[in-house]
């Protein structure tokens, strides 16, 4: 139905008439129908957004933040503030008050919509659950959007979610679609997040739908009500592994979608791209991608103009630098109650001194990453690792870390125990496993399966060393395993033969795509040891004191 048939029907039908097209509150139905349609839907209409993924609980900059939001809106009143998920995790902030510092900032704000990240089940397993996550939502001035995620098992998040299309929704609640009026036009969104959660994060109960599904049915579910203009708000990434899911992949695949606001790749788009081809190379109606980086560096602009028919005819979007804006002070003075406890926080000693920097890259390309390649501070975590884990059982041989797991460099100096939460933020506790030589083979072969291209499941090891080659097919890269014995000679890894191995509780349930990992848990051969990454991390460094570990040449591509 055209946008223009829907509010002429809306004008003449009864009530119950309207409410039998969209299901939105009875006074919100009464008072659109009796404005000027025509007025509205001659001529064309620009929609204004602000958009933000990947904050990870980055505060520091937040009044800054708050400043370039101020300035756009004063420019642009009507402009909508939309986030992309990720908030939780990555930051000391989070660690000490699980999202709730960053959503007092968010209200102040004005956020219109958020999407949920992966990140933001983190704390699914934790025995709380996801209560950090449920009291977020419920203290939101500002409502969820969530098309594909199903939250009806778990006991904190199903009560919050409300099916169907809500016009003008409030906070506090989850929502499959909503519509927002903005300037006497009606804009449809719904929300996406990565079915890799499943595998990257900690959902429980938690489960995620096909996306291409979930949009398909959303976007006719918008059409079917007269809503031409949808935006959808992704956690999916904008180029990540398309055997999940990515933006690209949902511009072609699904018709219909005007606008992705993207996050989750932390991708710096400068400037939008736009989409106007199909999967099977067909010219369709544009769709427009933005993503604004990482970490709040910066504030994502978008202008689209639609006809009046919904088709998107131009646009213009630039990314603000939030390091450019002077600190709002209202902001400033909120901050100072979180930022004083986390500098208090980050001046704990830990008792250990970096002789030097201890780097975790990251890569756009294939240079070398905490993600592909080894690293004196991934050999440092995972010595710790194996260190504490010997402490509990003294047959473990060898453990490994995902490199996903590792956040932040760690500066030469004193170390503190800032640093240590914040290059491991996830609290992660240490388990045991036993596996074959075999299935540490399949482990490596899962980790060096994108190299030289990053991934979150590349394991930096201890107690071993391995050689592959990256120019070989995947599953068929490793060339030689090797345990390290007692006195320091290494022995080949025997296939038939069962080791001890230590890894975080998140890689041991198969988080990463491990599904060897997930195997040995699911027959029992899984113990947790109950500790967190970072305590291994504080009492391994404060043990050396002084902390210089080095490139063992543990993990070496002969292909490169």
């Amino acid at each position: 139905m055209a946008h223009s048939q829907f509010f002429k029907k809306m004008a003449a039908s009864s009530l119950a008439a309207v409410l039998a097209v969209a299901p939105f509150a009875s006074s919100d139905a009464e008072a659109h129908g009796k404005r000027n349609h025509k007025e509205r839907n001659d001529k064309p209409f620009t929609l204004s957004l602000m958009h933000t993924n990947d904050t990870h609980a980055r505060l520091d900059n937040v009044a800054k933040r708050i400043t370039a939001i101020k300035e756009v809106r004063a420019a642009k009143p009507k402009s909508l503030l939309i986030d992309a998920g990720d908030v939780f995790s990555g930051s000391l902030y989070f660690n000490e008050f699980k999202g709730q510092a960053d959503l007092e900032f968010m209200n102040l704000a004005g956020y219109d919509v958020m999407t949920l990240g992966n990140h933001e089940f983190d704390l699914g397993s934790s025995p709380e659950g996801h209560k950090a996550l449920a009291d977020f939502v419920k203290g939101a001035k500002f409502p969820i959007v969530s098309t594909n995620v199903n939250f009806s098992n778990d006991s904190q998040l199903s009560g919050l979610f409300k099916g169907g299309t809500r016009f003008e929704p409030k906070g506090g609640n989850i929502y499959n679609t909503l519509v927002k009026y903005v300037d006497g036009q009606l804009v449809g969104f719904f929300g996406l997040t990565t079915e890799e959660t499943k595998d990257i994060s900690s959902p429980g109960t938690v489960e995620f739908e096909n996306y291409i599904k979930e949009a398909n049915k959303a976007v006719k579910f918008l059409e079917r009500r007269g809503i031409n203009k949808v935006v959808a708000v992704t956690h999916l990434g904008y180029d990540d592994n398309p055997e999940y899911d990515n933006d690209l992949e949902l511009a072609k695949y699904v018709d219909g979608i005007d606008v992705i606001v993207g996050g989750h790749s932390h991708t710096q788009l400068n400037a939008p791209v736009v989409i106007s081809a199909d999967e099977n190379g067909k010219a369709k109606d544009p769709t427009v991608i933005v993503q604004a980086y990482q970490y709040s560096e910066y504030l994502g602009t978008l202008d689209v103009e639609f006809n009046k028919k919904g088709k998107v005819i131009s646009h213009s979007g630039q990314l603000i630098k939030v390091a450019d804006k002077a600190a709002d002070p209202q902001a400033a003075e909120m901050l100072k109650k979180y930022s004083d406890k986390i500098a208090e926080l980050k001046n704990t000693p830990t008792g250990g001194t970096a002789v030097k920097a201890l780097e975790a890259p990251r890569t756009d390309g294939t240079g070398v990453s905490v993600r592909n390649s080894e690293l004196p501070l991934g050999n440092l975590i995972t010595d710790g690792m194996l260190d504490k884990a010997k402490a509990y059982n003294a047959e473990t041989v060898i453990a490994m870390q995902n490199g996903g797991g590792i956040r932040a460099t760690i500066n030469q100096g004193e170390i503190t125990l800032g640093e240590v939460l914040t290059t491991l933020p996830f609290g992660n506790t240490l388990a045991t496993m036993k596996l074959t030589g075999a299935e540490i083979k399949s482990a490596l072969e899962h980790s060096v399966s994108q190299a030289p291209k990053e991934s979150g499941g590349f394991l930096h090891v201890s107690g071993m060393k391995f050689t592959y080659d990256s120019t070989k097919p995947a599953g068929s890269r490793v060339v030689s395993m090797d345990v390290k014995n007692a006195d320091g000679t290494f022995t080949a890894i025997d296939p038939s033969k069962q080791y001890v191995i230590a890894t975080n509780a998140f890689t041991a349930k198969g988080g990463d795509g491990f599904t060897v990992f997930k195997q040995a848990y699911d027959s029992g051969r899984v113990t947790d040891l109950g500790i967190s990454d970072w305590e291994n991390l504080r009492d391994y460094v404060a043990k050396l004191v002084n902390v210089d570990p080095a490139d063992e040449d543990r993990i070496v591509d002969i292909g490169r």
